[in-house]
């Protein structure tokens, strides 16, 4: 029987030190040598956790990348989501001033597969993504990013799948470690009621009993941490009036003009606590169980108090363009809007419990069996809550208009003072009143009675799995190993989208702001500023006479489900470990069939000539099998010198908001629509999901070529090609909307009552079967500074480079191509000096603009552009282990800047850079922070 070379096994030991989770756990034969008779050197630090981070990139026969924490507890970076984003490949995205969504390879963490210990990973998200700052790095010991995958595997998606390792207790190093990190924030608190400093604080334990056959490793972990953030959301931009040009001013045909924004300073403080458990037992030579539990309690509240006004066609059409350049309005000024002082609040709250059993049974030398069983769920509720004020209540005679002067900038829109009129003062306590000065209210309440709206979701999200599988040595030609499985997993998620609209107790009068807390800047803007008060105290004592807008708003109904997914997988892999003329060949050829049964439930709601929701109970659900074929290839051709091949068929699952059933319906009431023959003008339309999607599907193929020239110094090219074969797009649909006819609803408003000509429109909805690509290249290289010059010593380069292109059919002319997450350059660069206790690393990463989402009306989520951006961190550390110092033997302090270049976000319209929809700035963040190990 051939073998691997003994000499890359023992690499991977030497290098892993206390985490060697990569290297399979079953009885060695006789041919391989024992791990005992190796001895573990364990290397911490910068220079120790990219070492054993090659080393299981090495040793690996698919393409993979891989982390490894620096030592006990501690990541290179404060969050999982910002280590991440550092590999090649790989790129991060921040939300709300945390870099929190990984894209690999150009598909954001929608199409990634996200494991713990192997087992699928429960998101805290909307979907199917997991939100990688949401879990504590305190607990990660490695973390491998699986580009090609194999058939063992729990999760195959398009992107890749990021395998999240706790240490394992019985090889760890015991020790008893203590963190700690004050984090403070470069920017002042703009809301007086929140703080910019934070901190965290965790310990962690591992240690071996009873003779070294009971290990158990418990970390515990709490964080409270910061953001500031000033923000300007454009509402969209509308159809400029030529009729509304200066003189001199051209305004060419289809001109496009900002239609209004939504102006605020945030301030948000995120609480995290949480446990994790690893108990690992092995009473004798051939049974090892384990057991995992991860608990995570998450609480975010922030506020956000700005303005909110219209702007040119939506707010007034009394405006003057002073400006004009490509099609765009540049500057202007409107003569008047009743502007709306927000003090908006938003708590997030979440929990999620995870729990594993994993046993294996050593049959003999080469055969052993395994079985594991979880479950896992998670709860999320937002709060989000709308409070309006202003200069009086809607229709309240004798109010301030206010007038604005405006010039668009790369950040959006900057106000000053109108040329003829005066300012109105926002601060001012005398003028501003509890009410809402526009007439935005909902039929239900009046027009003039909405002074605020709670948005508040709530889901719930489960999954139970159970694994069973064989795996051993077998002599069959280039053949040395086999796995063969089963896995079964039922997955449920839900949403119930509640919302309400709010009214204060003075209706139909007003009354002063109570408990003023102070004033908000807007100067970011040029606005002076606004009011603040505690909106969501005054929710929460009942102040506000809270409407049901379920009565009145189809979307409510219209995006409520339950989506229920059953999978049962089929698996086989053979390991190839061979050798041709010297070229030692290692690798694995697989297979996956996939039988899926997925059903849900949700409600088809319609609105009624008065204006209240019809809501009927429906239902749908498909089931089918997917067949996924993979190949991984990895041949050393010289010492330290790989060729890698991967040939795959992937998939990704649904997303799970598109499965719902729900049909959301509308009807025009206007007679000229009821009575047109012309689809395009007819009456009937619609939205919905679609329970019979099938998955994402691709074939793919993968090459790369690594050169492993030092135990931290390697350089490395990929080349990959992903051929989409069932890409999904929301797609109007001709549809029959006979079953929606109510004839004493749905007829002209006239004496006449005709009912409509056409029972046909169009409905949008996810369809799959359309197909795309993604190819890319990947360059990455590690450089150990002694290998320039002995003067050097101590210094490292990692750096990489990402070039993508890919595009996905449209569902009509004109539409979305883009694949979500796509940038088409991505580039990481960490420099680093680590010598006699002194660390100190730079680090940098950029990427160019991509398709993402963003919150718009109801929480919903909709389609944006990110321009991306660089972004700059550092870190200068000292381990006292090397000071000499005997009691202080097992400190290492760090002083930690993040985004020292206050490198802001902007999202755009389509492709225009220039049609801002939201920039946030949030400033440069400093945490202070101490390790240490008993």
């Amino acid at each position: 029987m051939t073998h691997f070379k003994p000499n890359l096994i023992k690499m991977a030991f030497i290098a892993t030190g206390f985490a060697i989770t990569a290297v399979p756990a079953f009885a060695q034969s006789d041919e391989t040598e024992s791990a005992d008779d190796v001895e573990v050197i364990q290397v911490s630090g910068i220079r120790g956790s990219l070492q054993r981070a090659q080393a299981i990139k090495m040793d690996s026969t698919s393409i993979v990348e891989a982390l490894s924490a620096e030592d006990i507890g501690k990541l290179p970076d404060t969050s999982i989501a910002e280590s991440l984003s550092r590999l090649p490949g790989l790129a991060g995205e921040r939300r709300n001033g945390r870099t929190s969504g990984i894209s690999v390879r150009g598909f954001n963490e929608n199409y990634v597969g996200t494991t713990l210990n192997g087992r699928e990973l429960l998101g805290m998200g909307d979907n199917r993504g997991v939100e990688f700052d949401l879990y504590p790095t305190e607990i990660i010991s490695n973390i491998l990013v699986y580009k090609t995958p194999e058939a063992g595997m729990t999760t195959q998606n398009i992107g890749g799948s990021i395998d999240l390792q706790t240490v394992k207790p019985l090889t760890a190093e015991s020790t008893m470690t203590i963190n700690g990190t004050l984090e403070k924030n470069k920017e002042d608190a703009a809301n007086p009621d929140f703080d910019n400093q934070g901190h965290r604080l965790s310990f962690n334990f591992v240690d071996q009993f009873l003779d070294d056959t009971l290990g158990v490793a418990l970390t515990v972990a709490t964080m409270e941490s910061p953001r500031q953030e000033n923000q300007f959301r454009g509402w969209g931009y509308a159809t400029a009036n030529p009729d509304n040009a200066a003189e001199g001013v051209t305004v060419p045909e289809d001109t496009l003009i900002l239609g209004g924004h939504d102006s605020f300073a945030r301030s948000a403080m995120m609480n995290r606590d949480s446990v994790a458990a690893v108990v690992q037992w092995a009473p004798t030579d051939t049974l090892n169980l384990q057991f995992d539990a991860l608990y995570i309690d998450f609480l975010e509240d922030d506020a956000r108090r700005g303005v909110e006004e219209g702007g040119a066609e939506w707010g007034t059409g009394d405006y003057t363009i002073t400006g004009v350049e490509d099609g765009l309005v540049t500057s202007g000024y409107y003569d008047g809007f009743y502007s709306v002082v927000r003090n908006d609040v938003r708590r997030q709250d979440a929990e999620l419990k995870t729990f594993g059993l994993n046993v294996e049974y050593i049959l003999n030398n080469d055969w052993s069996v395994t079985a594991d069983v979880s479950t896992g769920k998670v709860d999320k509720t937002i709060t989000d809550i709308e409070s309006y004020s202003g200069v009086g209540r809607a229709g309240t005679d004798g109010r301030p208009l206010t007038a604005r002067s405006w010039e668009m900038t790369s950040t959006g829109a900057i106000y000053t003072s109108h040329p003829s009129m005066a300012d109105v003062d926002l601060t001012d306590p005398s003028l501003i009143r509890l009410a809402g000065p526009q007439t935005w209210g909902a039929p239900i309440v009046g027009g003039d009675a909405q002074d605020g709206f709670v948005n508040q979701p709530i889901f719930e999200e489960s999954l139970d799995s159970f694994r069973l599988q064989t795996e051993g040595f077998i002599e069959w030609g280039v053949f040395s190993g086999v796995e063969i499985g089963v896995i079964y997993s039922d997955r449920e998620k839900s949403k119930i989208n509640n919302g309400a609209y709010l009214t204060a107790p003075t209706y139909p009068g007003d009354d002063a702001i109570p408990d003023v807390l102070g004033v908000v800047p807007l100067d970011f803007v040029g606005i002076g500023g606004v009011l603040a008060y505690d909106a969501l105290g005054l929710y929460n004592s009942g102040y506000y006479q809270a409407t049901d807008a379920q009565l009145v708003d189809a979307g409510r109904l219209g995006d409520t489900y339950v989506v229920n997914e059953k999978l049962t997988t089929l698996y086989g892999k053979l390991d190839i470990d061979t050798a041709i003329d010297d070229i030692y060949i290692r690798g694995n050829l697989g297979l996956q069939v996939v039988h899926a049964d997925q059903s849900s439930t949700g409600f088809s709601t319609a609105m009624t000539s008065d204006g209240f929701v019809e809501a009927i109970p429906v239902a749908g659900g498909t089931d089918y099998t997917d067949v996924l074929p993979t190949l991984n290839l990895s041949a050393e051709f010289a010492e330290g010198q790989f060729f890698r091949l991967g040939l795959s068929k992937v998939l990704s699952r649904p997303r799970m908001d598109d499965m719902r059933p729900n049909n959301q319906v509308t009807f025009s009431f206007n007679n000229t629509n009821i009575l047109s023959n012309s689809l395009e003008n007819g009456p009937w339309g619609g939205s919905s999901g679609n329970p019979d999607l099938k998955p994402y599907e691709a074939n793919q193929l993968d090459l790369a070529y690594e050169n492993y020239f030092a135990d931290t110094g390697y350089i490395a090219l990929s080349y990959f090609f992903k051929d989409i074969k069932n890409w999904h797009r929301e797609n109007g649909l001709l549809a029959d909307f006979t079953p929606y006819y109510l004839p004493e609803i749905h007829h002209t408003q006239d004496d006449a009552a005709l009912p409509p000509v056409l029972f046909e429109g169009y409905n949008t909805a996810p369809q799959d079967g359309f197909e795309g690509f993604v190819r890319g290249y990947e360059i990455q290289a590690s450089l150990p500074g002694e290998l320039i010059a002995d003067a050097l010593q101590g210094f490292g380069v990692f750096a990489s480079a990402t070039f993508m292109d890919g595009s996905a059919d449209a569902a009509a002319e004109g539409g979305e191509t883009r694949i979500p997450g796509l940038s088409d350059e991505n580039y990481s660069l960490t420099v680093f000096y680590e010598s006699h206790g002194f660390e100190i690393r730079i680090a940098g990463t950029k990427r160019s603009s991509y398709l993402t989402e963003a919150r718009g009306l109801s929480l919903a989520l909709s389609d944006t552009t990110n321009q991306g951006g660089t972004f700059w961190d550092a870190q200068l550390g000292y381990d006292f282990s090397e000071s000499g110092i005997d009691y202080l033997e097992g400190l290492r302090v760090t002083l930690q800047a993040q985004n020292i270049t206050d490198q802001d976000d902007v999202q755009t319209s389509g492709t225009d850079s220039r049609q801002v929809l939201l920039y946030q700035s949030y400033g440069a963040n400093y945490l202070l922070g101490f390790n240490y190990a008993f």
